[in-house]
């Protein structure tokens, strides 16, 4: 097995730099080529401790997501006080490596602390507050981070309807567009974006995010790009998400699979792990197929670390990596899909499959 972990990620990895700056290899390696990143999210205890994890991470991805460390409730957990700790050790670590680093996430209604979430401030006050957040966490990283989900999941569970959150019942369906806007103050160089989960198949939910996005780029509303969550059940992987993906780009916008796992039911078998491998290889080829797809973002390192069993019980085996970091065939399905078409990606055609 340590032969497949080399193999992959001599493939997978960039021609990252060694400790005297010279480069790893002459040629990137093919996420690189194929021009999108290949990330992951990272939890900050084990980036900080273990050797095993950080070098999963550098070796094999070429960005990553802070998993929760950038969420309001640790950035500003009494108001007016900033934790820039756990955000430093992950930016610091991935210049260190040499990846690239997405924000995640200024706008959401979960894991706020409790001096927001109980929703006593006024417009005027929560708006004021707003900004000084995104003022200083994203004008912190300007220039380190690339990209921002600056609103997270707007709408509501499997519906249409913008959600109800505290944003929403102070400021109006608008706070969406000042959140961009405030986000663009602050780093006028960032990709900005809206995520979501639910709308990787199309369906309502889908058609309000992409109406949502046509009115916001008709406004002059500073949006680069729809995230896709991708938290999928084995077994129910959408066909279309290619299709639906490009419509967004037809839009002007850049997209990407931003937090992808898939899980399994228990108890887990060796079919389940080989076909869970051709729906990584697919979500990985749906991107390839959408000119601006511009990557893939798998939702933890390892499966020692996923947040799926937590909150899923009943379903695990959700990544590339089990509980003992060793690879899976979900890690040899997103190799194939990389390997399979090196043309440039303006001369493939349009089907996946």
């Amino acid at each position: 097995m340590g032969a497949v972990v080399v193999l992959v990620a001599a493939v997978l990895a960039w021609a990252l730099p060694e400790p005297d700056g010279a480069p790893r290899g002459e040629r990137p390696g093919l996420a690189r080529a194929h021009g999108i990143a290949l990330g992951t999210a990272v939890a900050v205890d084990p980036l900080g401790g273990d050797t095993a994890y950080r070098e999963l991470v550098s070796g094999h991805y070429t960005s990553v997501t802070a998993e929760n460390t950038m969420k309001w409730q640790y950035v500003q957990p009494e108001r007016g006080t900033f934790d820039w700790s756990g955000p430093d050790a992950v930016v610091g670590f991935a210049e260190e490596r040499g990846l690239s680093v997405r924000g995640h996430t200024l706008l959401w209604h979960n894991q706020l602390p409790d001096w927001l979430a109980e929703g006593s401030l006024d417009a005027g006050e929560l708006r004021a507050v707003t900004r000084e957040h995104v003022d200083a966490l994203v004008g912190r990283y300007a220039g380190r981070v690339t990209s921002w989900d600056v609103v997270n999941e707007p709408f509501e569970d499997d519906s249409p309807r913008l959600r109800d959150n505290l944003w929403y019942r102070a400021l109006g369906e608008d706070y969406v567009a000042e959140a961009l806007w405030m986000a663009h103050e602050a780093d006028p160089e960032a990709k900005l974006y809206v995520n979501e989960y639910g709308v990787e198949g199309g369906g309502a939910k889908a058609d309000a995010l992409y109406e949502l996005a046509a009115d916001l780029l008709d406004r002059g509303v500073p949006l680069h790009g729809i995230g896709f969550q991708g938290h999928f059940v084995h077994g129910n992987v959408p066909e279309d998400l290619a299709e639906n993906m490009r419509r967004f780009v037809e839009l002007g916008l850049d997209v990407e699979v931003s937090e992808l796992d898939v899980r399994i039911p228990e108890p887990v078998e060796e079919e389940d792990l080989a076909a869970q491998a051709e729906e990584y290889r697919y979500v990985l080829e749906s991107c390839l197929a959408v000119s601006r797809c511009v990557g893939v973002t798998v939702w933890g390192v390892t499966d020692a670390h996923s947040w799926i069993p937590e909150w899923f019980p009943g379903y695990t085996a959700a990544l590339p990596f089990d509980g003992d970091y060793t690879p899976k065939p979900a890690l040899a399905g997103m190799v194939e899909a990389l390997r399979r078409d090196r043309r440039p990606r303006g001369a493939r055609g349009r089907g996946v499959r």
